[in-house]
């Protein structure tokens, strides 16, 4: 309507006032009802023309959207296993801080596991220690072997060297005997070093890897028993907290209640504009939105990031091929919107619902001193437009509050 009336005061109404006091024809004489299309029939048809051209350029180059959210993520509160809830720190909707307890189950189980597991490091630090004071028993019989041998090595030296001085004074016999002593000594020497070798490598290797393999246990345990106290794992809001001990809480199929981060929603908002629009929206491009939670308000904002696919075209892999006419036809081009200035959209609320302009500006273009005439005009005449829509949003901000609350009864 407001293109209509703008065109018609620069063709209906001009033709009318050339007839009505050039001409000198009257209405209800010379122009009645049935002679005001032959008589305004160009002034008529210029109108028409020039307001859908006027339309055509400003939603080309001014795209507008109703499809406007503040979309948010929420946090289902799970646990990573099934389990009785034995005690809740938080109500039903409080506030709560990163880090902070909300929920413990059950820890019994994981209580058993911890001492079992400690124990368990104990108990091998235990046989550390006896087994270092089996070295030093193992060490103390291979001194004790090693004596041996040397006394036996020492005997059997002497009494060899008197048989060689003097055959007859020693017999055979006992020569022989004192070798064999000396190898049987060798023996045990031997053995008591394999044993002190065996008991080395016990505490230098198996101990240490069974102390190692019960430390890492214990802290499996200790890791499980903490995973029974669900905490936030972000600033935020609870939601549908109805949580109480004794409920049965199940992370498949059965949570706990929803977090909503604090910051969910105000950072940016998502706008789906048509395809046509696509060839002109751009980073960079400043944006207006108003909201039926922040009435008679214009917001400013900017556009950060043009989506680079079409959501209406993505396909999931199925025993089934993809008929190409089951496509929804009109698929939108998501535009992601930040405020223009910091906190600018603090004051909308999570998945508020709006309506936002986009704003073509050739400034940057104007500047080039290679730009023909007809150019400069044409790109003057685009940004100027733009005041046709900016001036349509803020009367939709204007009624608005008057079409949800009267017209259609509040809701």
């Amino acid at each position: 309507m407001l293109e209509l009336l703008l065109c018609s005061a620069f063709t209906i109404l001009p033709d009318f006032l050339y007839r009505r006091y050039a001409q000198g024809r009257r209405f209800g004489r010379e122009i009645t009802f049935f002679t005001v299309w032959y008589e305004l029939r160009y002034g008529i048809v210029g109108c028409v023309i020039l307001t859908i051209s006027l339309i055509t350029l400003v939603f080309f180059f001014h795209p507008a959207s109703t499809a406007v959210t503040s979309f948010f993520r929420t946090v289902p509160i799970l646990p990573e296993a099934s389990g009785r809830v034995a005690e809740v720190y938080v109500g039903v909707r409080d506030k709560v801080k990163a880090g902070q307890p909300i929920f413990r189950l059950d820890s019994s189980a994981q209580e058993a596991a911890v001492e079992t597991a400690r124990r368990r490091v104990a108990e091998v630090e235990a046989s550390i220690q006896a087994a270092e004071a089996t070295l030093d028993a193992a060490e103390g019989n291979l001194a004790q072997a090693q004596g041996a041998l040397e006394q036996a090595i020492e005997e059997y030296e002497t009494r060899a060297e008197l048989k060689r001085r003097n055959p007859d004074a020693i017999a055979d016999r006992d020569v022989e005997k004192l070798q064999i002593t000396v190898d049987t000594r060798q023996g045990a020497v031997d053995a008591a070093r394999a044993n002190v070798d065996s008991v080395n490598a016990s505490i230098r290797v198996q101990l240490p890897a069974q102390k190692a393999s019960a430390e890492a246990q214990l802290r499996e345990a200790e890791i499980a028993l903490s995973k029974t106290t669900i905490s936030a794992s972000v600033d935020g809001q609870l939601e549908q907290f109805a949580l109480r001990p004794g409920d049965i809480v199940n992370p498949f199929m059965r949570p706990a209640g929803i977090l909503i981060p604090e910051k969910a929603g105000r950072v940016a908002l998502q706008a789906g504009f048509g395809q046509t629009e696509s060839q002109v929206i751009r980073p960079g491009m400043v944006a207006e939105v108003i909201c039926p939670s922040v009435i008679f308000t214009v917001l400013p904002g900017v556009v950060t990031e043009v989506q680079s696919v079409i959501a209406s075209g993505q396909m999931r892999p199925t025993d089934q091929l993809v008929d190409a006419a089951q496509v929804p036809p009109n698929g939108t081009l998501t535009v992601y919107i930040e405020p223009l200035y910091a906190g600018g959209f603090d004051s909308l609320r999570p998945g508020a619902n709006c309506i936002a302009n986009l704003y073509t500006s050739n400034h940057a273009k104007l500047e080039d001193p290679n730009l023909g005439t007809f150019q400069r005009i044409g790109l003057h005449v685009v940004d100027t437009v733009g005041f046709v829509h900016a001036l349509i949003l803020r009367m939709q901000a204007i009624i608005m509050p008057v079409k949800t609350l009267v017209l259609q009864g509040g809701h």
